[in-house]
């Protein structure tokens, strides 16, 4: 009977635990919803001023409209697009009366290169962002080709000499022919949240299965008391 009763608490027990973990990761997953939620919503809100000193976290995303003029060397940031295939992020200083930032302008096919730098004044609508896209496997920039492998904000601003501020543009007046904005989205927040629940809740079911299996045939294989 001990033994019997100590198989049930670990059957239990342990569904108990998985299923605990199951509903915790659901818990996590309205979380990271409602966060995304709230940066697509600032995503698409009507465009501000550039601020004055743009911080990373509190201006990460904020939509803003800036004047000014392009200005300096372009670097290319090698990217891939569904269905276009690969290409380049154009990122080129941007001068405005607050001093020069960064402006990804958006892709072009991988055989187009580059494109002119628009001429005279333009105004960027965009979202400014600081991308975290480097890792252990980001290779160096190839400086000879002018090609990156990650928008390394710190690191671009530097080699073009401005402030390490980037605004990704949605739209650029006057448009640039055979540029396309690649604006801002949350596409690459990651949120596996529902994957994990399903795992645990999966796992969760096995356990309890497997448990119930294992008892009955102890049960049935138990020798019985004359």
């Amino acid at each position: 009977m001990n033994r019997a009763l100590f198989l049930i608490l670990i059957g239990l027990g342990g569904a108990a635990i998985l299923i605990y973990l199951g509903v915790w990761q659901m818990q996590r997953l309205a979380w990271k919803e409602g966060i995304i939620a709230e940066i697509e919503a600032r995503i698409a809100d009507d465009p501000v001023a550039l601020p004055a000193t743009p911080d990373p976290e509190a201006d990460a995303y904020l939509p803003v409209l800036a004047e000014g003029r392009f200005t300096g060397e372009t670097v290319r940031v090698l990217v891939s697009q569904k269905i276009v295939g690969a290409g380049y992020r154009l990122i080129t200083p941007f001068e405005t009366g607050q001093g020069t930032l960064l402006v990804d302008r958006g892709f072009v096919p991988i055989e187009a290169e580059g494109a002119p730098l628009p001429e005279g004044r333009v105004s960027v609508r965009g979202n400014l962002q600081w991308p975290q896209e480097v890792d252990s496997f980001t290779p160096e920039p190839d400086l000879e080709r002018n090609i990156w492998f990650a928008r390394e904000v710190p690191r671009l601003a530097e080699a073009l000499g401005t402030a390490p501020v980037l605004l990704v543009a949605r739209e650029v007046t006057p448009p640039e022919p055979g540029v396309f904005p690649f604006p801002v989205d949350t596409a690459r927040i990651p949120n596996d949240h529902l994957q994990y629940a399903i795992t645990w809740f999966s796992l969760a079911a096995i356990w309890l299965a497997m448990s119930t299996l294992f008892f009955l045939r102890r049960r049935r294989g138990a020798p019985t008391e004359s």
